[in-house]
């Protein structure tokens, strides 16, 4: 990220500090923080804070700080249905990512904006997980028989599927990582570990640790980085919360271990420190990932893949190390064998519909 975007890593390590800017730094900001999916947030924050703003800068921040309010009943609302809709299966049903942080209360769900709901059923359970939701009307929304094969033999998730009367959007998972990922995990002990939400009878809350390793996997495993500041704010705000645990780091470790996820959880404490000044020990990510030749590039990429979400953050490069993330991303879900078809699959299915 360059410097244009400092005032806005300022204010999301410091939310006070909003009063201390000028408006012509909120004139950089307000279309920064929109783009990353953080205005909501930092509208929260102000408002909790009971900061005083110029007035120019209100009507911005009051309008995100609406949408995320409605976005939040939204979701919690969705979850009720997708408990009335799977409870008779007798399965546990994981809430993950954003409808976590809802319905767990927990500090990322403040201001924060949501594309689609996130669960997590285990794969024996996942064909009966399937039909019970298209008899309450979601539905898959990728026909072709490759992409049916693509999410049903590969990926770690059923096709994205879409409520047709409500139009919400809803990603079925029975894994962290897809079945051709070179990284193999353990869904097993993330549902075995997760607790029953009150006054749900089917939907189930990952451990706090496992809501970090799946956040951090989710970020540095996804090729698509316009919401990565977002994303790694939301670790900021978890990791922050685990501190108030006894052993929290030695615990966290230890889990990352356990589900073969240190590297991501490295990647996750290094960037968090470095952007967001996130009180994680700087040993962590050594004893996670002694690799130190490795660090150099990574830093090249990933800075570079936080400041993609806007213009004003992206600094020389970006464009680059965005493409080669991608084809990182891709590179960690699946073999050679089966990548380089599906990517020239894709293009061939882009350059159709160019045509069209």
């Amino acid at each position: 990220m360059n410097r244009r975007c400092h005032d806005l890593l300022t204010v999301l390590r410091e939310p006070a500090r909003m009063t201390d800017l000028p408006l012509a730094a909120w004139d950089r900001l307000l279309p920064q923080a929109r783009a990353a999916g953080l205005l909501a947030r930092l509208a929260v924050q102000a408002a909790d804070l009971g900061l005083t703003l110029p007035a120019a800068v209100q009507p911005h921040l009051t309008a995100a700080r609406t949408l995320a309010e409605r976005q939040l009943v939204a979701v919690r609302w969705e979850a009720r249905k997708l408990d009335e809709a799977l409870a008779k299966l007798d399965v546990p049903v994981l809430l993950l990512k954003g409808a976590a942080y809802v319905l767990g209360g927990l500090p990322p769900a403040r201001g924060r904006l949501f594309a689609d709901i996130d669960i997590l059923v285990p794969k024996a359970a996942l064909g009966a997980v399937e039909a019970q939701l298209m008899l309450h009307g979601w539905h898959a929304v990728h026909h072709s028989d490759y992409d049916q094969r693509y999410y049903r033999q590969w990926m770690h998730e059923l096709p994205p599927m879409t409520h047709l009367r409500r139009q919400s959007h809803l990603d079925v998972h029975h894994d962290l990582l897809p079945e051709t990922a070179r990284r193999r995990t353990r869904p097993d002990l993330v549902i075995h570990a997760a607790q029953r939400l009150p006054g749900y009878r089917c939907l189930h809350l990952p451990c706090l640790e496992d809501l970090v390793l799946h956040s951090a996997t989710h970020l540095f495993h996804e090729g698509e980085w316009e919401h990565g500041l977002r994303d790694l704010s939301d670790l900021d705000a978890l990791l922050r919360l685990g501190l108030k645990r006894p052993d929290w780091w030695p615990v966290l470790l230890a889990r990352a271990r356990e589900l073969d996820l240190a590297l991501p959880l490295a990647l996750a404490l290094r960037y968090s420190r470095r952007l967001l000044a996130t009180p994680a020990p700087l040993e962590l990510s050594k004893d996670l990932t002694p690799a130190f030749p490795l660090w150099p590039l990574r830093d090249a990429l990933f800075l570079r893949g936080f400041g993609t979400a806007h213009a004003d953050c992206a600094p020389p490069g970006t464009r680059l190390a965005a493409f080669l993330l991608y084809v990182r991303a891709h590179w960690l879900r699946m073999p050679l064998y089966l990548l380089l078809p599906h990517l020239l699959h894709k293009a061939i299915r882009r350059d159709d519909r160019t045509e069209t």
